[in-house]
C-alpha cells in the first residue's frame, strides 16, 4: 500500500513487497457492487474530518497505514494534500463521524483513455474501535468498483507482515498474501468496465458529491 510517500511528492513502491496474483476480480460480479450507505468519496471540503481522523489513529494502527511510523504534524501535513493530489479517496462512516479511509492512487504515468493508469494501489485503515463489523470491507470493494470504472487492470495492496486486518482483508477476497522481510503483496486483476457499470459509478459520485456539500454546510448551520 502507500506507505507515506506523498510526503515527499511521490507513491514509493516496497523494495522487499512480494506480489501475488488472484484471479481476475470483477468477472463473475455484478456490474454494482453493493457497499452500503456508510462509504463515500472524499473531497476537498472533508479535510477537516480527514486531519482529525489521522489525529485519532492509534500508533500502532498509523505506523500499518504508512508503513512507518508518523507524527502528529505529519499526519495533519499528509492530510493536507491527500484530497487534491491524483487519485482518489473514499471514508467509510459510522454516525456520521469519518472511521476508515482508504486510497486509490496511480503507480504508472497516464495511459490515454484511462485515468488512473493500468497499475494503480490501494491503501486503507479502520480505527481499533470499529473493525470487524464490516466497514473496512465496504470500503475496499468501493475501491474496486472505482478503480476497475477507471481502467485500472492491476490493483496492488501491500502492508507490514503485522498488519493482521489488512492480511485477514486480503485473505477473505481470495489472495494468498506471502510475507517476506516484514512486508507483504497482493494484486487484484480486475475485470474491464461496462456502460452500466460506468452509469452506476456516475450515480454514486454524484451522490457522493451532494452528501460532501451537506457535510460541509453542516458547521455553518450550527454556527448560524
Amino acid at each position: 500500500m502507500p506507505s507515506g510517500g506523498l510526503l515527499e511528492g511521490g507513491y514509493a513502491r516496497s523494495p522487499r513487497s512480494l506480489r501475488v496474483v488472484i484471479p481476475e476480480y470483477g468477472t463473475t460480479m455484478p456490474d454494482t457492487i453493493p457497499t452500503g450507505p456508510n462509504v463515500r468519496r472524499l473531497w476537498p471540503s472533508d479535510r477537516a474530518m480527514v486531519e482529525a481522523y489521522f489525529l485519532r489513529l492509534d500508533p500502532d494502527t498509523r505506523a500499518n497505514r504508512f508503513m512507518a511510523a508518523l507524527s502528529d504534524a505529519a499526519a495533519v501535513a499528509y492530510a493536507a494534500r491527500a484530497l487534491t493530489v491524483e487519485g482518489l479517496v473514499f471514508g467509510g462512516f459510522v454516525e456520521g463521524t469519518l472511521r476508515a479511509l482508504g486510497e486509490l492512487r496511480p503507480l504508472t504515468g497516464p495511459v490515454p483513455g484511462l485515468s488512473l493508469g493500468r497499475d494503480a494501489e490501494a491503501a486503507f485503515a479502520v480505527e481499533r474501535g470499529f473493525r470487524r463489523n464490516g466497514l473496512g470491507h465496504a470500503l475496499f470493494r468501493r475501491i474496486v468498483s472505482a478503480a476497475r470504472n477507471r481502467g485500472v487492470r492491476d490493483l496492488h495492496v501491500r502492508c507490514l507482515s503485522r498488519n493482521g486486518p489488512m492480511r485477514g482483508l486480503a485473505t477473505k477476497l481470495g489472495a494468498v498474501v506471502t510475507l517476506a522481510d516484514g512486508d507483504a503483496e497482493g494484486a487484484l486483476v480486475l475485470a474491464r468496465p461496462t456502460p452500466i457499470s460506468l452509469w452506476r459509478e456516475g450515480l454514486d459520485e454524484a451522490l457522493d458529491f451532494t452528501l460532501a456539500v451537506a457535510a460541509a454546510a453542516e458547521p455553518l448551520k450550527r454556527a448560524a
